[in-house]
C-alpha cells in the first residue's frame, strides 16, 4: 500500500523533489551503465526541481512496486525502461495498478508504434511472409499500445510511448519513459512541459551548480579548509549543498545552491584560491580536457604521443575533445621494446641500461614522439601497470612520463595505487596535467 504524502504539492517556499527509477537487471547487475540516472538527474536540477533518491531495480515486479512507493514524499516519480514487448517489460503495468488505474488499448497507438515496427522490421528484413513472427510482432505491438485509464502518452521516438500517469490520494505522478537514452532524451522536454508535471513541479526555482577542479593536493587539505571556513565564518555555507569528490588524483568540489545564496559560493571560491593557488586550475569547471585544448588551440601548437603502458589511452582521452584535430597530431602505441626503439627512436643501449620503464625511456619516447609527428610538444609514457611484471627497484605502479618541447624535457616520475585500470587512468591524467602546467609555466 502506497503511503500518501502529507501534501500533494509543494509549498511555495520549498523547492520540488522527484525520484527517478532506473529499472533493467542488466543495469542492477553493471553489464549496462546507467546512463538514464545521471542524465534526468541533472535535466531536473536544471529545471528547478531538486532529486532526492535515484533507485535502480532489476526487472522484477515486487521490486519496482517498491521502488516507486519509496518515493510517495516526493512531488514527481520518473521512471526509466521496461516499456518494451517482451515479458519482462513490465513498468507500465506495474505503475498502473499502483494508482488503480486499469490499462486501455488505444487505437491510436497501435498504428503509430505499428508503423515504427514496421519500418524497423524493413531494415532488419524481418518482413519474409513468416506468419508466427508477424502474430508475435502484432502482439509487441498491441502492448506497447496500451495506456493506463486516465494518463497521457507521449510519442514514442522508438517503439514504446512514454505515459504520464496522474497521482491521486495524496501519491505523486509518475512519468514512465523508455530505457535506450537515444529515445528518452527527445522525449523528455514533452514529459517536463506536460501539465500533470507542471502542477506537481509548482514553485519550481532556479537550482544553480557551480564547479571547481583543483589538481595535486590531498583531500584531507580540503576537508580542513571546509572546517576552517566553517569555524571562522560560522554558517556561511549553510545555504550552499557543497560535495567534494577525488578523482584520479583530481579534487572536485560541486556547490549546488539558490540563486540568493551566490554571496556563500563566491566565499567559497575565494577561499579555495587563497589556500590552493595555481593548484586551482579550473575555477569555472572546465575539465582539463578544455583547459589544455583551448589554450594550445590558442597558440598554434600541436601534441604527440609515445605510449607504453597506457597504449594509446593518452592519444585517446586527447581526441575526445571536439576540435582536437586541431592540436593533436597523432601518437604510436610502443610496447615492445624493438617498437620502442625500431619506431620512436629510443636508444637501444638506454633500455639496455636502464630499462624500459625509467625517466631515460621516458624523455626518449616524448621526444621521438614529437620529432616523428612534427609536433610542438610530445608525450612519453612507460611504466608497470600490473598486476604482474613488477620487480623490487620496479614495483606495479610505477610510471615514468615525460613531456618534450621547445624549452626542453619534463619528466615526472608517479607512484600510483590500485589496480591495473586506476594505474594507466591516473597515468592518463597526470600526463594531460604535466602538459597543462607545463604550457601555463611557458
Amino acid at each position: 500500500m502506497t503511503t500518501p504524502r502529507p501534501d500533494a504539492r509543494p509549498p511555495a517556499d520549498r523547492t520540488p523533489r522527484a525520484g527517478i527509477v532506473v529499472t533493467g537487471t542488466e543495469v542492477l547487475t553493471g553489464r549496462v551503465a546507467d546512463a538514464n540516472g545521471p542524465w534526468l538527474a541533472e535535466q531536473l536540477r536544471a529545471a528547478g526541481v531538486d532529486v532526492g533518491r535515484v533507485v535502480v531495480v532489476g526487472d522484477r515486479p515486487d521490486d519496482l512496486v517498491a521502488a516507486v512507493d519509496s518515493l510517495a514524499d516526493h512531488d514527481l516519480v520518473v521512471t526509466t525502461g521496461g516499456l518494451g514487448p517482451t515479458a519482462d517489460d513490465l513498468t507500465a503495468q506495474v505503475v498502473a495498478d499502483l494508482r488503480g488505474r486499469p490499462m486501455r488499448l488505444v487505437p491510436e497507438l497501435v498504428e503509430l508504434v505499428g508503423e515504427v515496427v514496421d519500418r524497423l522490421a524493413a531494415r532488419r528484413g524481418w518482413n519474409g511472409g513468416d506468419a508466427a513472427r508477424r502474430a508475435e510482432m502484432d502482439a509487441g505491438v498491441r502492448k506497447q499500445a496500451h495506456v493506463p485509464e486516465g494518463a497521457s502518452w507521449l510519442a514514442p521516438v522508438g517503439t514504446a510511448p512514454g505515459l504520464v500517469v496522474p497521482g491521486g490520494d495524496g501519491t505523486p505522478p509518475v512519468v514512465v519513459l523508455p530505457g535506450p537514452p537515444g529515445e528518452l532524451r527527445p522525449m523528455w522536454p514533452d514529459a517536463l512541459r506536460h501539465p500533470v508535471v507542471a502542477e506537481a513541479l509548482a514553485g519550481r526555482q532556479e537550482l544553480r551548480q557551480a564547479t571547481v577542479r583543483i589538481w595535486g593536493p590531498p583531500e584531507a587539505e580540503l576537508a580542513g579548509l571546509l572546517r576552517d571556513l566553517d569555524r571562522d565564518q560560522p554558517g556561511v555555507l549553510d545555504p550552499v549543498e557543497v560535495t567534494t569528490c577525488l578523482r584520479d588524483g583530481e579534487l572536485e568540489v560541486v556547490s549546488r545552491y539558490a540563486a540568493g545564496a551566490q554571496d556563500a559560493v563566491d566565499t567559497l571560491g575565494r577561499a579555495l584560491l587563497g589556500r590552493f593557488g595555481d593548484a586551482v586550475y579550473s575555477p569555472d569547471g572546465r575539465t582539463v580536457d578544455d583547459v589544455l585544448g583551448e589554450r594550445l588551440t590558442e597558440r598554434g601548437e600541436s601534441v604527440a604521443t609515445a605510449e607504453s603502458c597506457t597504449a594509446g589511452l593518452v592519444a585517446g582521452r586527447l581526441a575526445d575533445r571536439p576540435g582536437s584535430s586541431a592540436y593533436l597530431r597523432g601518437g604510436v602505441v610502443a610496447y615492445a621494446n624493438d617498437v620502442k626503439t625500431e619506431h620512436v627512436g629510443v636508444p637501444a643501449e638506454v633500455i639496455e641500461r636502464v630499462g624500459a620503464v625509467s625517466e631515460e625511456v621516458a624523455v626518449a619516447l616524448a621526444r621521438g614522439a614529437r620529432e616523428r609527428f612534427g609536433a610542438t610538444w610530445g608525450i612519453g609514457v612507460t611504466g608497470v601497470a600490473g598486476p604482474g611484471g613488477g620487480t623490487a627497484d620496479k614495483p606495479v605502479g610505477l610510471v615514468h612520463v615525460c613531456v618534450s618541447g621547445p624549452d626542453g624535457d619534463h619528466p615526472r616520475r608517479l607512484d600510483l595505487g590500485g589496480g591495473r585500470d586506476a594505474v594507466r587512468r591516473r597515468t592518463v591524467v597526470a600526463c594531460l596535467h604535466l602538459l597543462r602546467e607545463v604550457l601555463a609555466a611557458g
